[in-house]
């Protein structure tokens, strides 16, 4: 309740704020209060404004568990004011308003004669990554996976107020890039292969934290899907994949949720830098899409500041005192107009104006208690039953007490990615921990043997040179060790049922490999899995497989050896207590995969030119910011040649087989839909769909329903389907039922029109699908659209430089 009285206190005092003026006079409209701030502001003031305040970061160093307490970790940082500005006020700004949020990301700058206060931005998604401990949150990934938007407002609702009470204004997440190839080393961040799933699942994460008076920042802003040379990668996309692909989740959750700001992406889009694109910021994100916050470049983006302010892209960040001098030399010399800095400063008061540091709102601290409670619901709902032959699982500790837990990550949780994905957290449970709360016995002989296993690998391992790598890399998983015949055999006669646990970290600055141990399972994992399966199996017991992963990996060689396999993803700090609660019964597993897992690498669709091919050039290097802190890597030039055909919509149009479908998940119980329903037969811009979903089984579940559109495809190649809505149902019990209820508009089964440059619906014959996944469809049912439909025009923008020869994907 306390909580909620000093928001509410903060939204009176915004009130009461906005209807003064600065010498106490009431009467004047923010606006008018904004232009009073940019007239007196001097030029100096101006460029200071939208330019960051640069970076000073603090970690544990190289080797270092990440919740060590900061008396007994080394700790290092970076500071890039090495440039000489000789401004003596603007640096005692600085040193004050890093005090505010120690750790944070990054600062803006602030003028308190002038009211202007400055903002504080703290890294994201899976937490607020900060010097204190916060807590760590689940991926992304596996948020998606619960396909519960009502889940996702509330673990965003849960990071806001974490923020607000550590002092924060800005959290800088969601994650939006699509999972357009299983190796990119972020995807961890980013939601789905699915535009619609990351649209709808983004714009309830930031309904969520900006709900509790603090503001997100969706990013990468845009095609940024890998991270191999990112900085100077260059995406070749068409305009209709852009726009149904790419851009469609940031469209989604920049009108349905408004976030306060927008994040620039390092790449080129068909050949010019994210951050200095004006079509990009300026024609769509505003101009189409009608965002009305500010836009912040990824941190030491771009090659050209006065290129980045007429773009739109409104604050540099972390920045640097040279970007300062370069714009007050730019106006000075009419290269560059003042007009835009005021233009772009005016566009970032009004976010400021609502933060609460300008609100005056006093962080007291926060009780990661209930946030951890949040965390480990979270974490049980997204986490997908891949496998589960001969109802294997449930297992409860009255049958089968003794657990003989293999595996690492069974002892040393992978809770999160790493770069600035990752989060400073207290502590982390570990499976062997949650299983021993949760009532069942671990093995203490083969806990020490993991422990001293881990404990004498770790030490022999060497350390990174590189502090940055160091930071993004984070703790690299140690080898597996390996489990003899006898020691399976030895374990099988000790205990009940074995868990093994397979771990997999991934993060910025690097993509994965389609190789054992990362793709692929190494002969050592693939041999402890057949060891310790085949001893149990003899022994008349059951051996359970968890995946530990940020991302996806390949099953189809191993997955018929063990009877169950769970997808825990990476689950954040509750790990071992929800991974507990789902193998144990206490919590249904409801999770579905808003990714494909095909059966080998190659045959994703973008395989053939991932992450993309080196391009030689005799033109000079174009100047960056911060070269000193990332090491430059050689220009990358990926086209996208699968065109609309990421995921699902290429292994289903094309009959790829693959080893676990967009959209599954199985349960603990089943579930029975009938009673479909369409409100009519004709689309006219809006159809109103329901169907019954029944829980048929014997145990309480909740079921994640998919409606799939499959258009005529007569005008425009249309994949065989595409996702058009989903929901999740409440809590059923055995014999209950929900009928659930979708809206259906013109714009979620419209396709982009290149030529027109707006969206089109086609006329014709459409099947509507219903199912538990893209291949387990329940109900279907048809409708049509007497003519075609315009579902509205946008800026002809983002265009190729030149025409790409649409290469068809191996069908």
């Amino acid at each position: 309740m306390k909580k909620e009285i000093l928001i509410s206190a903060a939204l009176l005092a915004a009130l009461f704020e906005l209807t003064r003026c600065s010498d106490g006079t009431a009467g004047r409209s923010p606006e008018k209060m904004i232009d009073g701030m940019v007239a007196s502001m001097t030029l100096e003031q101006k460029a200071e404004y939208v330019i960051g305040t640069g970076m000073m970061m603090h970690f544990p160093g190289p080797g270092e568990r990440r919740n060590e307490s900061d008396s007994s970790a080394r700790r290092l940082g970076w500071q890039n004011t090495s440039d000489s500005f000789t401004d003596t006020a603007y640096t005692q700004m600085v040193d004050r308003i890093r005090t505010y949020l120690p750790g944070a990301a990054g600062f803006t700058a602030e003028f308190p004669d002038l009211g202007i206060t400055s903002q504080a931005l703290s890294d994201g998604p899976a937490g607020v990554r900060i010097e204190a401990h916060a807590t760590a949150f689940p991926i992304a990934t596996l948020l998606a996976s619960s396909w519960d938007t009502d889940l996702v407002r509330k673990v965003g609702e849960t990071m806001g107020h974490e923020l607000l009470d550590f002092g924060g204004d800005v959290i800088l997440a969601p994650g939006m890039n699509i999972q357009r190839d299983p190796l990119c080393g972020r995807n961890f961040e980013y939601y789905s292969e699915d535009p619609l799933v990351t649209g709808k699942i983004a714009a309830a994460f930031v309904t969520g934290v900006q709900s509790s008076g603090v503001g997100t920042s969706v990013k990468h802003f845009a095609a940024n899907n890998q991270e191999t040379s990112r900085r100077e990668s260059n995406s070749i996309v068409s305009a209709r994949a852009l726009r149904e692909i790419y851009l469609k989740g940031f469209e989604i959750a920049v009108k349905e949720a408004h976030p306060w700001t927008v994040m620039s992406s390092y790449n080129k889009i068909n050949g010019t830098t994210a951050s200095q694109n004006e079509e990009l910021l300026t024609d769509v994100l505003r101009g189409d899409w009608g965002f009305e916050g500010y836009v912040m470049t990824d941190w030491f983006a771009g090659t050209d500041v006065v290129a980045q302010m007429k773009a739109g892209n409104d604050l540099i960040m972390p920045g640097r005192p040279q970007l300062i001098k370069q714009l007050i030399e730019a106006v000075n010399s009419g290269s560059l107009d003042e007009s835009v800095l005021d233009r772009n400063i005016k566009r970032i008061l009004p976010i400021m104006m609502k933060t609460p540091r300008y609100h005056k709102f006093e962080a007291a601290g926060h009780d990661l208690k209930a946030s951890a409670k949040i965390t480990r619901e979270a974490a049980a709902e997204g986490m997908v039953l891949l496998k589960n032959d001969l109802n294997t699982l449930p297992v409860s500790p009255a049958d089968f007490a003794k657990v003989a837990a293999f595996g690492n990550a069974s002892y040393e949780p992978i809770i999160g990615g790493t770069g600035s994905g990752d989060v400073n957290e207290a502590y982390s449970i570990s499976l062997v921990k949650g299983l021993r709360e949760g009532g069942f016995t671990p093995d203490q002989g083969l806990e020490q043997t993991y422990g001293n296993y881990i404990k004498e690998t770790r030490a022999s391992q060497p350390l990174p040179s590189n502090p940055i790598i160091a930071i993004m890399r984070g703790m690299v998983p140690l080898p597996e060790m390996t489990v003899s015949p006898s020691l399976a055999r030895k374990m099988a006669g000790a205990s009940d049922v074995a868990i093994i646990t397979i771990g997999r970290n991934a993060g910025e600055g690097g993509d994965r490999k389609a190789e054992p141990g990362d793709f692929y399972l190494n002969q050592t994992e693939l041999e402890m899995i057949r060891n310790i399966t085949g001893a149990f199996h003899a022994a008349g017991k059951p051996a359970i497989v968890i995946l530990n992963i940020a991302g996806v990996i390949e099953t189809a060689s191993w997955r018929d050896i063990p009877d169950a396999i769970l997808c825990a993803w990476q689950p954040g700090q509750e790990a071992g207590y929800s991974i507990t609660d789902v193998i144990s019964g206490k919590v249904t597993p409801s999770g579905k995969l808003a990714v494909t897992f095909p059966l080998v690498y190659t045959d994703a669709p973008t395989a053939r030119n991932f992450p993309g091919t080196p391009v030689k050039s005799d033109a000079p290097e174009e100047p960056r910011q911060g070269s000193a802190f990332f090491p430059r890597t050689p220009p990358m030039e990926v086209v996208y040649e699968e065109d609309i055909y990421v995921g699902y919509r290429y292994y289903q149009s094309f009959k790829v087989p693959v080893a676990y479908e967009f959209g599954y998940g199985l349960s603990y119980t089943q579930f029975e839909y009938s009673n479909l329903s369409l409100g009519s037969e004709t689309f006219d811009g809006e159809l109103t769909v329901s169907v019954d979903v029944t829980n048929a089984g014997s145990v309480a579940g909740k079921e994640a329903v998919q409606l799939y559109v499959s258009a005529p495809g007569k005008e425009m190649e249309k994949p065989v389907q595409e996702l058009a809505a989903f929901k999740k149902t409440r809590l059923l019990e055995p014999g209950e039922t929900e009928t659930l209820t979708f809206v259906i508009t013109a714009s979620d089964i419209a396709s982009f029109d290149e030529t027109a440059s707006s969206w089109s619906v086609e006329a014709g014959r459409y099947a509507l699908m219903v199912g538990a996944s893209s291949e387990k469809i329940m109900e279907t049912a048809d409708f049509s659209v007497a003519e075609k439909m315009n579902a509205g025009s946008v800026s002809r923008s983002l265009l190729p430089q030149q025409e790409i020869n649409r290469l068809s994907v191996n069908r």
